[in-house]
């Protein structure tokens, strides 16, 4: 691994190519390639126009990109596209034991430049900051994914494709290794095996594995996190549950309770968008909360940890909607609730009650119930049930008074 240590004055502007295909850029240190990318990216912007009206501008990463600000770190890379007027896209590397891979991507956008946002009401510059599923990458090989990967935000779309980087390079050459994208691994077709005569063997009960895990550790401790807003006077968003994740290892399922005792919190509270970032000496979980004006969900979750044979491990979905509640109001499940975040991670929530916008006087808002809590609808089947026993007992003293009728007028 190269070191950087006290070059940082002596890092190169990058050197960048526009090819059919995408941007194709190098960073480099001393003349030295540190940092490797030829990528495309599409961007679909919302903002707002005259009239209480939004417009949206779909444009690509130009040609004519720079990238001063970038940086090559033996820990930490970032990768820092410039164009346009004002705008900027990044991407944000950092190392963990042999493996590297993209902790966030950012798009700033200046809402000033009329070419491509016309009749903008606002001249603010904005930044768009998310968590990308671009992990697990060796050292010394590039990461590779043609197929398009789309990241959402409350205003912005981005979506990458043909995309090749490498991070960390070493001795200055790029790798001929490729770690690919899962979108882009060729999945396996059945085959049909040809017809063949044999005996009935002696048919032996088996047990059929489940695909589901079934909890067994005790339920986890209840965390009750807070973040206060800038000026620390007021708090802006609460969060009180135990949480426990379920993680798929091959055939099995390793189950972690998180620890609140001794996590430190952290994040953000924003007007449309917040984010709880929770710390402890075993998992990195960051939650990511949209807010569309009407109601709030949770939109992205980003777990970071190790497995107890010590492997490490990130999963990160970036499209969710769950916890969903009108804004104004906290969302609450008492019971047990369990959500299915990617293909290999789980988490189970118990006592969960989370407001991450509009919090008044430091207390959560009147609670928009989960449908497992919910027992007002028990309420009317209790009722019909009642009623339809009441009838049928009505219908059954009326068959038996007709047959006793019957009875006493036969003819002697």
């Amino acid at each position: 691994m190269y070191r950087r240590a006290a070059f940082v004055l002596f890092l190169a502007i990058g050197i960048v190519f526009q090819l059919s295909h995408g941007v194709e850029v190098e960073v480099k240190v001393q003349d030295k390639l540190c940092l490797y990318a030829n990528l495309m990216v599409n961007f679909s912007v919302s903002y707002d126009i005259a009239g209480n009206k939004s417009a949206t501008a779909e444009f690509e990463l130009p040609a004519d990109v720079t990238t001063v600000g970038s940086e090559c770190n033996d820990k930490s890379s970032l990768l820092k596209l410039n164009f346009g007027e004002g705008h900027s896209w990044s991407m944000n590397f950092t190392v963990t034991d042999k493996m590297y891979q993209v902790d966030s991507i950012a798009f700033t956008y200046n809402l000033s430049d009329t070419a491509l946002f016309p009749n903008s009401l606002n001249n603010d510059t904005k930044t768009s900051t998310l968590k990308p599923h671009i992990t697990d990458i060796g050292l010394d090989t590039c990461y590779s994914c043609k197929s398009n990967d789309m990241l959402e935000d409350v205003s912005v779309n981005q979506t990458l494709f043909d995309v090749l980087i490498q991070a960390f390079v070493n001795n200055g050459s790029k790798s001929e290794q490729i770690t690919s994208c899962a979108a882009d691994l060729p999945t396996a077709s059945p085959t049909t095996a040809a017809p063949t005569t044999t005996t009935k063997p002696t048919t032996t009960p088996t047990t059929t594995p489940t695909t589901t895990p079934t909890p067994t550790l005790p339920p986890p401790a209840t965390g009750k996190y807070s973040l206060k807003n800038d000026n620390g006077s007021t708090v802006c968003l609460l969060a009180y549950f135990g949480l426990r994740i379920s993680l798929k290892q091959g055939d099995k399922y390793e189950e972690m309770n998180f620890e609140p005792n001794g996590t430190a919190v952290s994040g953000s509270c924003g007007v449309n968008s917040s984010e709880l970032v929770l710390v402890s000496s075993t998992m990195n979980i960051s939650f990511t909360f949209l807010n569309d004006a009407k109601k709030f969900r949770l939109h992205a979750l980003n777990v970071t940890g190790k497995t107890s044979s010590g492997a490490p491990f990130t999963e990160a979905n970036n499209s969710l909607s769950l916890w969903e509640a009108s804004v104004g109001s906290s969302y609450m499940c008492n019971k047990e609730q369990n959500d299915t975040i990617t293909g290999l991670l789980s988490i189970y929530t118990f006592g969960l009650h989370v407001q991450p916008f509009g919090v008044k006087k430091d207390s959560f808002s009147t609670a928009h119930e989960c449908s497992m809590d919910d027992t007002s609808i028990l309420i009317p089947i209790i009722v019909g049930a009642a009623l339809a026993g009441l009838i049928l007992i009505v219908v059954i003293a009326y068959v038996i008074g007709r047959r006793k009728t019957y009875v006493g007028y036969q003819t002697l």
